[in-house]
């Protein structure tokens, strides 16, 4: 026995239609309340200066949960948080040069972010160390190219 189609009225079958969408959806700095603290807001601005310093490639993408910075590919990713910001540099923790030893190796972990290398900035005195272990992931890309 074959059933019949069930006949439907079009407001029911409207709540049953997929939408289509406009493309993926843009995101900015609107979408992360977090670095727009007045404190967090500095420490952003500072970083985001020194990242964009390193080369006229380097460019910045506003993602839904963290901020990219790439070259060719991500090279640094920032995961705002709301005292700190969460950095994710992408390449191999064997080839970081940390004399502080404060990266973390997350190797296989899931983490929003691209990249085997976690720490964080928390005051902009920090920048100068950070920014050289960000410059060591950016020139590591940049030399992979080659």
């Amino acid at each position: 026995m074959i059933w019949a189609a069930p006949k439907l009225s079009p407001e029911v079958l409207a709540l049953w239609q997929v939408k289509p969408t406009n493309g993926p959806k843009k995101y900015s700095i609107n979408n992360h309340p977090n670095l727009l603290t007045p404190y967090m807001q500095d420490l952003y601005q500072a970083f985001r200066k020194e990242v964009l310093s390193l080369d006229p490639c380097v460019t910045e993408e506003f993602l839904k949960f963290y901020v990219a910075y790439k070259a060719e590919t991500n090279f640094v990713d920032i995961i705002p948080l709301t005292k700190f910001m969460r950095l994710m540099l992408n390449m191999p923790f064997a080839d970081i040069k940390d004399p502080k030893g404060i990266c973390r190796d997350v190797t296989g972990l899931g983490r929003w972010g691209n990249g085997d290398i976690e720490l964080e900035l928390r005051t902009i005195d920090e920048l100068p160390y950070i920014m050289s272990l960000v410059r060591q992931s950016f020139e590591s890309q940049m030399n992979d190219e080659k």
